[in-house]
Order: structure tokens, then sequence, then C-alpha cells
């Protein structure tokens, strides 16, 4: 039977009444005033509000091995923390559960010397869909380039291999599974897999890779100097799940507003397995979840349609479930789709998703109406006197299930694994020659990983944003609501 994770929807373990309390505008009048226009609710959306959701998911992750990944407990735990604030709301709000292939790393991998002396932990990275194991065994280095230059890609490589060793190879000509594979088949305990270049290597075997044997990987350095040390034994320890897990995703709608004209604003709630994921995508997911919160007693022209996706560090399952799960007609009631992932890099820049392709980057333009959306966040920051540049929809984030079916997509971005330029440093400050989050995908993308000033500013923007089109979605579609919300003339200044 394939192994099976069920995500239980559980009470939060968290104590709501232990976090701090975001600041508000006035005696008490976020809590009970109707924030309908641009003005009222950016007083309500504090950067404070934000940063208590971001704490919560840390916790959450603190008390659940360091990760919020979709399949695991703190994934579940984050889900119920969204799902309780939506409802005391007054959101309608529906979790739907779908089944996705997946693979979870369930305790730290440990790869350590034994022998020689001295004997010490080594710094390594688990092959995704390595298999499980825990072994301490002789090391058995394989031929490296220029002796070989496909090392461990044919069979032949393994030749008189000791049965029983962990094979030490070095990257490069072949795919990682194909390496490990002809290992396990010469009779390997583990494979541990080194850099071919300077860096970290951060690699995949494939979700097709069934395997028991537990796979892993080192730097450059640190392959050549363990493939020179005679005597070598190394303990190699990995605890993984393989197969089909259930995760879900978070609907919250508004109970008024035009049912057949619904807004949609999503950021993905997951975390990769490596931490606990509060930039990426912790921020996104507190920002809308404040604006929700602060949105609650606003009575819509248009539905609102607030979504937390699961398992987007999969592929974008969840959103993409979402997405092929509506009828043609449901899919043509939703006019847009606002998507917020990473919105407070620490090294930032203010991306917004190019909608008409004006750079001449990439991918082409958005569905029509996607234009006017870059357009809105253009107005947003031209008011706050911020700087802002385009990005491409290189399909990486959740608004790519949405275009793929034709439904106007926009949204921000501050950046991930990319690199700042000279001219991006000069622009917005931050240090050039680094990533614009140096922590992405990694275990030190924890709550001080963050800018809270570009965490702040596109907190606004995106209330803004979402408050403008739930009034009116004239320059999307032409159906006009009532009240002063066109984009051309709302309000976007500070107010708090």
């Amino acid at each position: 039977m394939t192994p099976r994770i069920r995500v239980a929807l559980i009470a939060v373990v968290l104590a709501a009444a232990s976090l701090p309390t975001a600041a508000i505008a006035g005696p008490q009048a976020c809590e009970t005033r109707n924030n309908n226009t641009i003005a009222k609710l950016l007083e309500c959306v504090s950067l404070d509000g934000v940063r208590e959701h971001q704490a919560a998911f840390q916790a959450i992750a603190d008390a659940n091995g360091g990760i919020r990944t979709s399949g695991t407990p703190g994934y579940d735990q984050s889900v119920a923390y969204v799902a309780e604030r939506m409802e005391a709301a007054g959101y309608n709000v529906t979790v739907q559960e779908f089944d996705f292939q997946t693979f979870i790393v369930l305790s730290p991998t440990v790869l350590e010397q034994v022998a020689p002396p001295p004997a010490g932990p080594i710094v390594t990275n688990i092959m995704s869909y390595s298999g499980s194991g825990d072994v301490t065994a002789p090391v058995t280095a394989l031929a490296a380039p220029p002796a070989d230059g496909t090392p461990g890609c044919d069979a032949a490589d393994f030749a008189g291999f000791p049965a029983g060793d962990i094979a030490l190879i070095s990257r490069g000509a072949c795919a990682f599974a194909l390496k490990a594979t002809n290992a396990f088949n010469a009779g390997a305990s583990g494979v541990v897999i080194y850099n071919n270049i300077p860096g970290t290597l951060n690699g995949t075997l494939g979700n097709t890779f069934t395997l028991d044997i537990p796979v892993t990987s080192v730097t450059l350095d640190v392959g050549t100097q363990l493939a020179a040390t005679s005597g070598l034994i190394m303990r190699l320890k990995t605890d993984t799940f393989r197969g089909i897990a259930t995760t879900s995703n978070v609907i919250a709608e508004s109970k008024s507003g035009d049912p057949n004209n619904v807004v949609m604003v999503g950021a993905h709630l997951d975390s990769v397995n490596a931490g606990p994921g509060i930039q990426d995508n912790g921020s996104g997911s507190a920002a809308i979840l404040e604006a929700a919160k602060q949105m609650a007693k606003v009575k819509p022209k248009n539905k609102v349609r607030f979504a937390w996706w699961g398992a987007e560090e999969s592929g974008l399952v969840g959103s993409t479930f979402y997405v092929n799960s509506l009828s043609i007609e449901e899919r043509d009631k939703i006019a847009l789709y606002l998507n917020f992932d990473m919105i407070g890099s620490p090294n930032h820049v203010f991306f917004i998703y190019d909608g008409d392709d004006s750079d001449v980057v990439g991918a082409g333009p958005g569905p029509e109406g996607s234009a006017a959306i870059e357009k809105l966040f253009e107005s947003f920051y031209k008011a706050r006197g911020v700087p802002f540049k385009g990005t491409d929809f290189s399909g990486r984030s959740d608004y790519g299930p949405f275009i793929a079916v034709g439904i106007p997509a926009g949204g921000l971005f501050t950046g991930a694994e990319g690199i700042k330029t000279a001219d991006e440093a000069a622009m917005w400050g931050g240090t050039a020659g680094e990533q614009y989050d140096p922590c992405y995908h990694l275990a030190c993308d924890t709550f001080d990983n963050i800018s809270l000033q570009a965490l702040d500013v596109n907190s606004d923007a995106v209330a803004a944003a979402t408050l403008t089109y739930a009034m009116n979605t004239k320059s999307i579609n032409g159906k006009k609501g009532k009240g002063n919300f066109k984009p051309q003339n709302v309000d976007f200044l500070p107010h708090s």
C-alpha cells in the first residue's frame, strides 16, 4: 500500500493571547469600524499586525521540527491558524483537501566522519527523494574527472566496489538518480555526491526514484578532501517520506458582494523542507491575512475570495488543483487574481509582475486585464515615492494556473535567489552581488529574515489593491461598482 500522510486540522497549539497585539488607529477603532475606504483601511493594516501572523507561523514551525511543509503537522497547524482567524472575522471558510506526490525530510540528515580522527559532523544537503537509512561504513571514492569524465554514470564504474561501503561520487555527466541507482546495484549502503563547482549542491533524484538508499551531497572542497582521506569511515543517516500525502488549501470568501464578479487574492502557505518559510511565504500569507481581517466589516461590491495555497513548493499543486476543480462557468466569474509570494526580502527590490510584457523578457503578456493590475501597483508605488521595476510571469508562483485559463493576474515580489545588481543597490539600497533573499529555501528563513520596510510598504499595497478591486473592476472587465474606487483616483498615501 502506498504510504499516506493525512492532514488533520487540529486546534492551534499557540495561545493567541501570548502574541504581540497589532497597533491600531484610534481607541479600538479598527476592531469596530467599517474600513470601506483606502484611507481607513491603511490606518488599520499595520506592520505589527502582519508581524503578529509571522510570529505565529514561526512558533508553529518551532513546535514542529522547524518546518511548515505541506503534508506535515507544521503545515496542518498553519492551516488551522488561518482558518480559525478567518472564521472569527466572519468569512465563509473552506478547507479544500487534495492529494499530491511529495518528499518530506522527517528529521535532520546526519553525515559525520567516524574515522580517522578528528571525528565530527559534516555539512550536507540531502538529495530530494532520497530513501531512508542509518549506516556507518567505510567510504569508497570513485574516480573523478579528469580520470573519469562520467563518474558513476556507468555500471562499470563500480567494478570491484566493496558491498556495504558508502559511495563517494563527483557530480557531472549524468543524472544524480543514475549515479545513485548504479551505486545501489553495486551494493553500496549509501551515496554521497560532491559538487563539481564551488558552492552548495541542492539536488533532486526525481519523484520516480524509489530505491531504499540514503543519498546526500557536500561541496566540492569537502568532497575532494573526503576522497583523499585514507581509511575513511562515515555515518550517513536520512529519515524521509516519499509518496502520496494529503494537504489542503484554505479559501475564505466574503459573505457579501457580486458572486458573478469574484476578486481573488492568494499566497502560498507552505514552506520548503529546509526551514520555517517566514519570508517565503509567511510574508505574503501574513499580509493577505491581515488585509482580510481589517476588511471584515466591509461590504464589497464584488465577492472577495482569499486563498492560502498548499504544496506550492511541490510545483504549484494547490493552486493548480483549485483552478482545475472549477467549472468553466465558475472560472468565468473570477475577474482577476492577485498573487503575493515573498514580499519582504531582506535585500529587496520592489518588483511588479509585468502584465503587459513591456519589459519584453521571458513570457509574453498576461491575459487581458493584467496590464491594468500592473498599472494599479505602479500608481501605488509612485504615490509612495518608491522606485519599482517589472518582473516576468516566469510560472514560478501561483498566478501560473490562473493565467493558463485566461484569468487576469498580477502581484508583487521582492526577489528570491536572484543577485542584486549595482544599479539596483543604488536605487533601493542593500548589497550588490548578494541574493535578494540570502536565506531563500534555507533554515535561516526565520522571523528575522525580513525587510520591515519592504513588508510594511507591500502590506499596504496588498490591502489597497484588494479593496480597490473589491469595489470596482471596471479597468479589468468593465464592471463598475459604486463609490470613489477608480484606480486612478484612489488615495494610496500612508495613513498610519
